[in-house]
């Protein structure tokens, strides 16, 4: 499968991807700005107001009873943060034509209705409907309180606000309560208009549809796309090294029973010219498979930990290792989280251990061109860092990375902050359930 880019409208580029692989095509429409503190809950709240209704299909029941007469089309609101970039845009899914009862055209009807809601969305006064702002902004703003619930991933969420507090990057793609709070119908129109006209656009199509037919139903959706001086500038700011010698050290109580240890990194010297594929196969060997060393070692062999793993976000360079203990362990595993990762960094594995970690990642890889929503994702990542290769591409040249390569990328690795979620000694918790890894 080839995906072709080009240039439809100023600012406006289209990646097709044409296969009859999938009973399904997909199309997406992603407005991209900068992760701003001042300006991510507009931007989280902004698809969900706009799914809201339009000026044709002013309701959710005229949205709905639309996507019915498309053989239940998805429509699907989002915003999704890329590394110090917002992609902010509706995904919507539909059989393909030749699953299609009398062999109907359905790409051009659901472009028509993505671009009726992007363009002409239900409107009072002149401004986007209150009434809509303000469910949605209850509904955002409930979701925002909800992070709590789940540790795990609230731990990780903390991780990141505290180490890059002063970076775009510590801000969650939902924004805050109380800048969700703040927002209203006006200035929510405001940034509505503001990201129609200067936000570049990134399209995405996976289906059976050759390419011009795909750009012409797109130009005839987007031509009325007003265009002022597009924001050029997007990006992320990457940091080699800590700001401070010494790692942070965040500690937090909660009605907790199991303890949330993360560690956050920098990936240092490896990203003034990274080497993605290297990058995905050290996570793997590191803490990002069921055969790394953080799984084998920390959590089966000593049984430090009820679950232990890593992730990479080469977009940004930051490694985030998140594990599950009791309390009282927090020194000895944060000291064999650390030396797992010295024996990476001095080559202390097998080749048995580096082609699991490879097949791990090029099977992962491979897996993506199954699903038509994880191609639109994995390319859109793509584009964002400059990369044009597919994922069996990527998948290649995962399966040649070398041993010196994987060791080349821990060696520039450093410790920015250590976040520790417990409880307070004798209070009870809420959680008493122990939770297993997820590898």
């Amino acid at each position: 499968m080839d995906i072709l880019r080009e240039e439809l409208l100023p600012g406006v580029f289209l990646s097709c991807l044409q296969t009859d692989k999938f009973k399904s095509d997909c199309l997406s429409i992603n407005f991209l700005t900068a992760l701003d503190r001042e300006t991510v809950s507009r931007n989280a709240l902004l698809p969900r107001v706009l799914a809201r209704g339009s000026a044709l299909h002013p309701d959710l029941d005229a949205i709905a009873a639309a996507c019915d007469e498309l053989y239940g089309a998805r429509l699907i609101p989002f915003v999704r943060k890329k590394g110090e970039i917002l992609s902010v845009g509706f995904y919507a899914g539909f059989i393909a034509d030749r699953f299609a009862p009398g062999g109907e055209k359905l790409l051009e009807p659901v472009a028509a209705l993505l671009g009726e809601l992007l363009l002409e969305p239900a409107m009072e006064n002149g401004l986007l409907r209150a009434d809509y702002v303000a469910s949605e902004k209850e509904k955002l703003i409930d979701d925002i309180r909800a992070r709590v619930n789940d540790k795990r991933s609230y731990a990780v969420y903390r991780l990141i606000e505290c180490m890059c507090s002063c970076e775009a990057y510590g801000c969650d793609d939902m924004g805050s309560e109380e800048d969700a709070a703040e927002v209203s119908a006006a200035t929510l129109t405001d940034w509505y208009r503001e990201i129609l006209a200067s936000a570049p656009v990134e399209i995405f199509y996976c289906g059976g549809a050759d390419r011009d037919r795909v750009a012409a139903a797109l130009r005839s959706v987007l031509e009325q796309l007003p265009r002022a001086a597009l924001n050029d500038e997007l990006g992320t700011d990457i940091r080699l090294n800590s700001l401070e010698e010494q790692p942070r050290m965040i500690d937090e109580t909660m009605a907790v029973a199991q303890g949330k240890l993360c560690l956050g990194f920098r990936l240092g010297e490896c990203m003034e010219d990274p080497v993605f594929a290297a990058i995905r196969v050290f996570n793997a060997l590191y803490g990002g498979s069921v055969t790394s060393k953080l799984f084998l070692n920390v959590r089966e062999k000593l049984s430090l930990c009820y679950y232990a793993s890593s992730g990479c976000d080469s977009r940004k360079g930051i490694m985030l290792v998140s594990s599950g203990i009791e309390p009282e362990n927090f020194d000895v595993a944060q000291e064999e989280i650390l030396s797992q990762l010295d024996a990476v960094r001095s080559g202390d594995f097998s080749g048995e251990d580096l082609a699991a970690a490879r097949k791990y990642v090029a099977g992962d890889l491979r897996s993506l061109t199954d699903s038509p929503g994880a191609l639109e994702d994995y390319y859109l990542s793509q584009t964002l860092i400059g990369l044009d290769l597919s994922p069996v591409g990527m998948a290649e040249q995962c399966e040649a990375v070398t041993a010196e390569d994987v060791k080349a990328v821990a060696a520039g690795i450093v410790l920015d902050t250590v976040y520790f979620l417990h409880g307070e000694p004798g209070a009870e918790a809420e959680d008493w359930e122990v939770e297993e890894a997820d590898a």
